[in-house]
């Protein structure tokens, strides 16, 4: 393997008010906006030094564009993009300067049919992690991970570990060890990524990272009292998978966002991926209260990032029954 994936970057979701999103995304959530450009905000947590981890276009239909992963080098990009289109990929390159704050970049579909785009330069900004008289809302302070329902998760699991280099460090499996859902990374935590089994592709959530547990409950004090009580989705809790403390919320057009703290280092190569049996109850809310039903079937509609029309989606692969375990 010759190139090397960071970490989890970015995501463009589509929204039809930005000032809808602009409310609750900086008011709620607590984003910095870096600048609003041709209809679309770019926002980032306090503690990120880079341009943007959250891009909001104003569209007719709220859908996802891309998630992004951030590479070491220009070099890594040219040689992750030789690996897809050798191995049957097609590629699309966007150059500098067709993005804003972001430098050359490739878009591809991957195994799953998920969008994706990797870069490795974006444009620096101002660290505001000790601008305390910014915090505001749930404090957000970093982008953390994706996750998506897919139709085939053992098979994208296999991808992402073998093709790409990701690492495991816990996965679900039914009776029979197929994997239901598995969290992967390439930052030493839990997870860039996660996949769960179900109607895909689509995006479950993206999380992002708060400071402490307080933060986030100061955030739900923050969402109600501004009248976005109707948008927490789950918890406050804690999962059983990632040993994380949660919130799941929803945006003014549906999409799902978690805030998230308290996983744990993954760093040490003799690391041991954790096996959670899909009927131990404590791996969705580790206190043991259930999701709703919307939590398992609603998601986020992804674009085709050639057409930018939406990919079609396929039934899961194994048995459908309710499911506990997206984190």
């Amino acid at each position: 393997m010759t190139f090397d994936i960071i970490r989890s970057a970015r995501a463009i979701l589509h929204v039809t008010d930005l000032e809808k999103s602009r409310d609750f995304y900086i008011r709620g959530l607590g984003f910095i906006e870096t600048e609003e450009k041709d209809g679309a905000l770019y926002l980032r947590g306090l503690e990120e030094h880079v341009h943007h981890s959250l891009v909001l276009k104003k569209a007719e239909a709220p859908v996802v564009e891309v998630m992004s992963y951030k590479v070491r080098s220009n070099e890594d990009l040219d040689s992750l993009a030789g690996f897809y289109e050798q191995n049957g990929y097609r590629v699309k390159w966007l150059e500098e300067g067709s993005q804003h704050a972001v430098g050359r970049a490739f878009r591809v579909q991957d195994v799953a049919g998920l969008p994706l785009e990797y870069f490795a330069k974006m444009e620096t900004v101002e660290r505001m992690l000790q601008r305390y008289d910014l915090y505001q809302g749930a404090k957000v302070q970093r982008i953390d991970h994706f996750n998506n329902m897919v139709s085939d998760v053992e098979k994208t699991h296999d991808f992402y570990m073998k093709e790409l280099g990701f690492s495991c460090s816990e996965y679900t499996a039914s009776e029979e060890e197929k994997v239901w859902a598995s969290w992967l990374h390439r930052k030493p935590s839990v997870h860039d990524v996660a996949f769960m089994n179900g109607i895909g592709p689509r995006l479950h959530h993206i999380g992002f990272w708060l400071s402490d547990p307080m933060s986030l409950i100061h955030g739900c004090d923050v969402l109600a009292a501004l009248g976005y009580s109707s948008s927490i989705e789950r918890g406050p809790a804690r999962h059983g998978l990632s040993n994380a403390f949660f919130l799941y919320v929803r945006d003014p057009d549906g999409h799902r966002i978690e805030l998230y703290n308290g996983d744990y280092l993954t760093s040490d190569p003799d690391f041991k991926p954790i096996r959670w049996d899909l009927n131990d109850k404590r791996r969705q809310t580790f206190w043991g209260a259930e999701a709703p039903d919307c939590w398992f079937n609603e998601a986020s509609t992804v674009l085709d990032v050639h057409t930018n029309k939406p990919v079609p989606t396929a039934p899961a692969k194994l048995k459908q029954h309710k499911p506990t375990f997206v984190i």
